[in-house]
């Protein structure tokens, strides 16, 4: 399997997907839109919104013999579209770590991430016990308490992306 990006416009990702399979009901094409679960609290009340882990960016899952060529224009012309990743004369599927988070978001954390699970060590380390988290330790560059967010640091093709992901701290840890 290989898996390409696009760009497209934002906060109109699923309506994309759904002009897309409308366009073409006979194109078997995976797209994939990684969201999360986020609590936000507005005049004091708390609520979970659902939201865009990357906005804008949708993923293309392919087998090893289909060629995103063959699916070229039939993206292109689909309202909302902006370009291929890196550019649309230099098309690349995703590999190394780039392509192992990707996985990570959509396969393991499902096609919503939930809220994780964790709690704070001695030096007020975070410590992830369960969630779409469990995968980035070593990418969390912020953590802020009071909202219950964590901000990784995600990189594709040689850009570097921070996503917010929510978590939850657990009995019996400080």
């Amino acid at each position: 399997m290989r898996y390409y990006t696009i760009q497209v416009k934002t906060r109109a990702e699923l309506k994309f997907m759904r002009f897309y399979k409308a366009l073409y009901p006979g194109k078997p094409l995976a797209l994939y839109f990684p969201r999360k679960e986020i609590p936000l609290r507005k005049l004091g009340v708390m609520r979970t919104a659902v939201s865009a882990v990357l906005p804008g960016y949708i993923f293309i899952e392919l087998d090893g013999d289909v060629s995103i060529t063959e699916y070229y224009w039939e993206l292109r012309r689909t309202p909302g579209f902006f370009r291929f990743l890196v550019s649309n004369r230099d098309i690349r599927p995703l590999a190394g770590t780039e392509l192992e988070l990707v996985l990570y978001l959509l396969k393991a954390a499902g096609p919503v991430a939930g809220i994780s699970k964790v709690s704070f060590d001695e030096n007020s380390r975070i410590v992830v016990r369960e969630g779409p988290l469990k995968g980035f330790e070593g990418r969390i560059i912020k953590v802020d308490k009071r909202k219950g967010r964590a901000r990784v640091q995600l990189d594709l093709y040689n850009e570097s992306h921070w996503i917010d992901l929510a978590f939850q701290v657990i009995a019996g840890s400080s």
